[in-house]
Order: C-alpha cells, then structure tokens, then sequence
C-alpha cells in the first residue's frame, strides 16, 4: 500500500496553538471515494470553522480511497491551498482501510473523522474532543439516536439505523447508541492499541473498535449532534448490512471463545470497590446472617400455628424491620430518628420481592414434592431469600441509603426546618428548644438580634 502526502511542513504538528499556550494537536481525517465535486467546499468550510471557532491547532487529512475521478487532484491542489490540511492516497478502497492508515501513524494528541458531507453540524466538534483532550474518555462518538440529537432522514435509514444498533444491543451487549454515525474521536494511543485487532478494512471497522474498546473497559462518550441526511450517499446499504451481521457474527465468535487480545488500561486494572464498599459488604453480611437465623427460627415457631405462607409472611416483616435498621445504623451509618419511618418503607420494597420470591418457592416446592416436611420448605425459603438479599444490598446501597439522596433530603428539612423558625419568630423563641442552638439567630448572646436569616443560612450551609 502506497500513500502520498502534501509537503512535510503540512504533516508536522505545531508547537503551540495560535494563543501561544495550547499543544495538543487534533487531527481529522475526511475519507473520500470519487468526490471530485463535494471534496473541495467541504474541505473550506471545515478549514474555516476550525480556523474561526477550534481553540486547538488542528490538521486535516484527505483519505483518498483509489478513487478513479479527480479527487485526487482536488484533494492535493487543496493541500497545497490550505496550510493545515494534507492529502493521502491509499491504492485499495475502504473507509476501515483510511482510517487504519492515517489514525496508526498519527502524531496528535486526538484522531477524528467526519463524513465529507458535513452531515453532521460542525457546533459538535468540540464537545466531541474536548473529553479526550482532557483524559476524561477515551474515544468519543457523535449519536444520531441520542434524545437531543435533531435529526433529518429518510424513514428506511432510519428503520436500518435503529434496528442495527438494536441487534448490537441485544446481541453483543453495546452499550453505545450509534455504532455508523461518520463523526467519530480518539485519544490517539487508545486507538493505535485498538487497532492490532480490528480485522475489518470497510464500513464495520467502527462497530468493531467500539466493541473492542468498550470489552477493554474503556471510556467512551457520546454527544448528540444535528445530522442531515446526504442524498447522494455512495453507501450500498444492502451489501453494507451484510458485511455488518458478518461482522457482529466474527466479532461476537471471538469473543465467546476469548480470542480477542484486550488492552485494558491502567486504571482498569487498578480498580478497587467504591468507597465504602469492603466495610458495608461485611457488616450488610453479618446483619444479613443474623437475619437469616432468626427468620428460620420465627418461621419454624410460627409454622407450628399457622400455614407456610402466613408463618413465612411474618417472619420476613419482622426479620426485615430488624434488617433495615440494622443497616441503617451499622452499614450505612445513619443515626437519629430523622428519616426513620421513610427509610423503613422504603426498605419495605426489599420486603415485598422477598415475599414474592419466597412465597413463590412455596408453591414450586409444593408442586415439586408434595407433603414435604417443614426442613424441605425451609430449604426453598433460604434459596429464595438469599437472592432476595442481594436485590436488597443493591437497594440499600443505591437508593434508600445513597449518601447523594440522603444529604438531599438532608438539606431540604433543614431548610424547611429554617423557613418555619424565621416565619414564626416574633421577638422570641417560638418553643423553647430553639434555646439549644448557640449560634442561631434567636439565642440572647447572638450578636444579631432579632434575627438575620442570611446569616443562619450560611451557618447551616458551614455544617
């Protein structure tokens, strides 16, 4: 494969950008195959929005796919125009193949590309690389399909659109919303790791890096952007969607049977549980034991006078009042009687799926063995309740106990509390315990008197 490029001067990076402080060089890559008669406007305006609003020093590279007009031609006579933008032509077709090219030999801090149809608004330039600039991501898509895009298309693209990156989903686990959208970033030493196992040379190749990246554990961030669609698109959609479900097939083969050779990156393998963590999985599993014990104790007493169903029913109600504020106080470290009541209702949805859980197993092992002895429904009733528990944990931690929701609801009441203090205040305190604050507004000794609700509020926002 032979390439050639405009002078030298138009391929090195500057040293600084034109406020004399930034380095990080960006460059984006314009994949082009017969396109002698867009290739030129295209090309201007790109230039001259990176020149007017791109607070980066920038680089333009033409990909020229073999093609057989004269874009060629166009693309070097711009080179030659522009002085940050360089021309390469590869002897073989593919937009994969362009890309792979120029990205792996890249000198810039961050490798892009866009569709030389500027279909999408240039406005999202930036917010596309200004995560990888900072080392926030990692690689960074434009979505066509994220809720604030505003979008203009046909309804069969988007019908393809949709389903393909439905199937991704469902049947490769992609969490991305736009595999094909032809606006696309990466920090360039990601993607020069990526690209040893990137296979595909065509329209699959971004499918494919996305998918590798996001199995590597890399951070990848999506921005909505306004997309029109080209109507003189070259893209043969029938053959294009075969070659993707041959590739989602490759792809997904390699990795069931792990022969894909991941880069994860540092901090991938540094990762630790989040703060916190260690310390409520032991105590959440010593509360958890103990729970567990005196349910099957409550349940074989009460089992003696009542059906399953109600012995199992009482025993989870009492047994998960205990739970919840055992945690609360142990696990999660929650004291005083504020937000009590709310938490136990609130860790009463934990109480309903296991009731639903166990009662289920009831009437399983029921079928299963009939006339079973009381030990056999125990037996049922712990595997029920075990998985119940970790639908609990999960609960705990993530919603009723979040510190983010707990210091919310926090907050609230003390300004709720504040609101009602500074209304009702006429010159003395309105019940005496407003006397046990010693720096709020209302106490003999504050030096502003009557009260000053500012000053109070800054106080409560210092605790």
């Amino acid at each position: 494969m032979n390439h050639s490029s405009a002078p030298a001067a138009h391929a090195a990076p500057p040293v600084a950008g034109r406020d004399g402080t930034r380095t990080e060089l960006v460059e984006v890559v314009v994949p082009v195959y017969n396109e002698e008669h867009v290739l030129a406007p295209s090309v201007r305006t790109l230039h001259a929005y990176l020149r007017e609003h791109f607070p980066y020093p920038f680089r333009i590279t033409i990909a020229d796919n073999a093609s057989i007009d004269t874009t060629w031609q166009v693309a070097t006579a711009l080179a030659a125009e522009l002085p940050e933008v360089r021309a390469v032509h590869l002897d073989q077709k593919g937009r994969g193949r362009a890309l792979r090219t120029v990205w792996g030999s890249s000198d810039a801090t961050v490798v892009a590309y866009m569709d030389v149809d500027l279909s999408t608004g240039l406005e999202a330039f930036l917010p596309l690389v200004a995560p990888l600039l900072s080392g926030h991501s990692d690689l960074a898509i434009g979505s066509r399909l994220h809720r604030g895009s505003a979008v203009v298309r046909g309804p069969k693209r988007e019908f393809i659109s949709r389903t393909y990156n439905l199937l991704l989903r469902a049947t490769l686990a992609a969490k991305f919303s736009d595999a094909q959208c032809g606006f696309k970033a990466a920090r360039t030493d990601v993607v020069q790791a990526l690209l040893a196992d990137v296979e595909d040379q065509t329209w699959f190749f971004d499918t494919e890096l996305l998918l590798l990246a996001e199995r590597s554990g890399l951070r990848i961030h999506e921005v909505p952007v306004d997309w029109i669609d080209d109507p003189d698109s070259r893209v043969d959609i029938v053959r294009t969607v075969k070659d993707d479900l041959k590739g989602m097939w490759r792809v997904g083969k390699k990795a069931a049977f792990g022969a894909t050779r991941m880069p994860v990156p540092p901090r991938v393998l540094r990762a630790e549980l989040p703060t916190g963590m260690r310390w409520q999985l032991s105590s959440f599993a010593v509360i958890g034991v103990v729970s567990t014990l005196a349910y099957l104790g409550l349940y074989l007493l009460t089992r003696q006078m009542a059906p399953a169903i109600l012995a199992n029913a009482f025993a989870l109600l009492v047994t998960a009042v205990a739970n919840t504020a055992a945690n609360r106080r142990f696990t999660f470290g929650v004291t005083g009687s504020r937000d009590a009541l709310r938490h136990q209702v609130e860790g009463g949805m934990a109480f309903l799926l296991g009731l639903v859980l166990s009662t289920l197993a009831l009437a399983v092992s029921r079928v299963v063995a009939p006339g079973a002895s009381h030990a056999a429904e125990l037996g049922w009733l712990v595997g029920a309740n075990a998985l119940a528990t970790v639908v609990r944990f999960v609960l705990l931690r993530a919603w009723v106990f979040n510190p983010q929701r707990t210091a919310k609801h926090a907050r609230e009441a003390d300004l709720s509390e504040l609101s009602a203090l500074t209304t009702n205040h006429q010159g003395e305190p309105s019940h005496p315990n407003h006397l046990t604050y010693p720096n709020h507004p209302t106490s003999p000794n504050h030096p502003t008197y009557p009260p000053n609700p500012s000053i109070h509020m800054n106080q409560e926002s210092r605790r």
